[in-house]
Formats: structure tokens, C-alpha cells, sequence
């Protein structure tokens, strides 16, 4: 059986041994658990970015970095590719935790939710569950958690508590810029399985997205970094058996809220994320290739101009 917790913990294991050249610091609690810093205390980078993503993807994904220009603006832009995108993408790097200790709160994504069932809904669509005696999660915070919010990982997660790895990084810095955009497949194929298409049916899955500049605000990265998806997301899927409808459904431009930077929808909505229509969590276009007729679709378009306010870029 696939182990998305066995594959992580490989990755997992080279940061720690790699910690002062990938720019991170592995932190171990009273209680044995450990967890990375990717970015509170530390700078990370591209590199450290990069595992980030490959670990909530439970090891079935492979990311790179590149450049390329948005309206002659060269960017970063990050590369996604998997060949088991339902387990990958839905089983480990969907955000579908809510780790909630006391005063700590982070969105908890990563393979340990394969092992916890968070939620457990999403598992039994695509029938995966993981069992491994290693749990490791990704948790997007400014904040590290403690012993009693690793405890409760690993309660929940059926490990011991010295058998639980965090990792930990701000939506307002590299490694943060750089995972948040490295879920552009995965946010099309949330989207299918929210529509009801069955995902086990997606066969392959590839992807990129322009990587947001860091700014110096949590909240104004939470917009720029969901709009390098909704504006720029490109995704490119393999499928046996396509269904029209739903597919045309994905993209970002289907949602009542797109049209302007995320941060000016959020703030709009008095910063309450239930006001947002959550269409709009989406890569901006799609295109499919179904094995079953040959033939390939294609649906939704790159929007420059809005990534470009968003981001703020200005010249020199």
C-alpha cells in the first residue's frame, strides 16, 4: 500500500540533516516531537520551499522552480507534477485540518491527515487511508505549536507523540509563497471533487503558477499568494471518462467574487472567509485530455493584470 506518512518522513528526514543549507531549524519538543522552522525564525528559501511542497503532497508529487514572464515580467514560477493526484493531492496536501489548542489555530495539511482522517469524507471518496507509525503535517503559521498541540497531531493521528514531525512556515515568507502556490493541481482537483466527479478517474496531474513576491504582512500574503492560483494557475490533467459539465465548472472565472486581488474580496467581506464564494479557489484555466475518447478540453484564462495589481509590483 502507498504510505504518504513513509514517503513524507524520507523528505522530512533529509531537512533536518540539510537544515543550515536549506536555511530551516528543527526545533525538538520536551515530548520528543520535532518541528522544522521554514520560516518564522529563519529565512528559508526556494529549496526548503520546494520540500515543503513535495511533503504535503505525501512524496507522490514532484516540484521544481523556473522563470517565466507575466505581461514581460519575468517571475518565479513553480512546476507541480503527479502521477497519483487523488492521494496526493486530496489524501496529503489539501488543507483539510483545522488544529485548533487552546489559543493555537494553523490549517493543518500534509500526510498526517491520512492517518487522522481529517476530514473523513474526503477519504472514503477516493478509499485511501494511510497506517504508518510516523505522522507528518504541515501547519501554514506565524506561530509554533507546542507540546500539547503535537500531542493532540498524534493522538489523532494514532502515533506516539516523538513520532510527530511539523512543519511550520508564515504565509509571509519564501518557503510560504512558494507551498501555496504549489497547490495549483490540487485546487482543481478539490474543485472536481466538490463538483462530484470522481477523482480516482484523474490518472495524472501537472501544473504551474507564478510564485507571489514576499511582503511583510500575513494578510495581504494570504491574497497575493491565492492569487498567483486564481489569476495564473495553469493546470493540464490525464482522465479516463470526461465530463463536460463539471470540467467547465473549474475555473476561477466561474465564481461570482472574481475580478479583483483576493485581499480587496476579503476585505470586502469584512474579512469573513464564509462571505467569499469559495469558486473562486480555483487555477485560473484547465485543459483535458480524456484517455477514454482521445480527445482534449480546454476551459478559463490568465488574468496578468489583476496578479500584477495584486502583487504590487512597481518599476525602477
Amino acid at each position: 500500500m502507498l504510505s504518504v506518512n513513509e514517503k513524507a518522513m524520507e523528505i522530512a528526514e533529509d531537512m533536518m540533516d540539510w537544515s543550515e543549507e536549506l536555511k530551516v531549524k528543527t526545533i525538538e519538543l520536551k515530548n520528543g516531537s520535532k518541528v522544522i522552522d521554514c520560516g518564522i525564525n529563519v529565512e528559508g528559501g526556494y529549496e526548503a520551499g520546494l520540500m515543503f511542497t513535495d511533503i504535503c503532497m505525501g512524496g507522490f508529487g514532484a516540484s521544481s522552480i523556473t522563470v517565466h514572464k507575466v505581461n514581460e515580467i519575468p517571475l518565479a514560477f513553480i512546476d507541480i507534477t503527479t502521477d497519483h493526484p487523488a492521494i496526493s493531492c486530496l489524501g496529503a496536501q489539501k488543507a483539510g485540518w483545522r488544529i485548533s489548542v487552546d489559543k493555537y489555530f494553523a490549517m493543518g495539511s500534509g500526510p498526517a491527515r491520512a492517518l487522522a482522517l481529517k476530514p473523513k469524507k474526503t477519504y472514503e471518496r477516493i478509499k485511501y487511508e494511510d497506517d504508518y507509525n510516523y505522522a507528518v503535517i504541515a501547519l501554514e503559521s506565524n506561530q509554533f505549536p507546542d507540546e500539547k498541540v503535537m500531542e493532540t497531531i498524534a493522538e489523532a493521528s494514532h502515533v506516539e507523540p516523538a513520532n510527530v514531525i511539523a512543519l511550520v512556515a508564515p504565509t509571509a515568507s519564501i518557503v510560504g509563497s512558494v507551498q501555496v502556490s504549489g497547490r495549483v493541481v490540487e485546487t482543481a482537483i478539490f474543485k472536481l471533487n466538490e463538483l462530484g466527479y470522481d477523482t480516482t478517474r484523474i490518472v495524472s496531474g501537472t501544473g504551474c503558477a507564478p510564485i507571489a513576491p514576499v511582503v511583510k504582512d500575513d494578510l495581504k500574503a494570504m491574497g497575493s499568494t491565492n492569487d498567483s492560483v486564481i489569476y495564473y494557475g495553469s493546470v493540464f490533467l490525464t482522465v479516463k471518462g470526461m465530463d463536460e459539465e463539471k470540467f467547465k465548472q473549474v475555473p476561477s472565472s466561474t465564481s461570482k467574487d472574481y475580478g479583483k486581488p483576493f485581499y480587496r474580496t476579503f476585505k470586502d467581506a469584512g474579512y469573513d472567509f464564509f462571505k467569499i464564494d469559495a469558486n473562486v479557489f480555483a487555477p485560473a484555466e484547465i485543459t483535458v485530455n480524456d484517455l477514454e475518447t482521445g480527445k482534449t478540453y480546454h476551459t478559463g484564462h490568465l488574468n496578468g493584470e489583476v496578479l500584477l495589481e495584486s502583487y504590487g509590483i512597481s518599476g525602477i
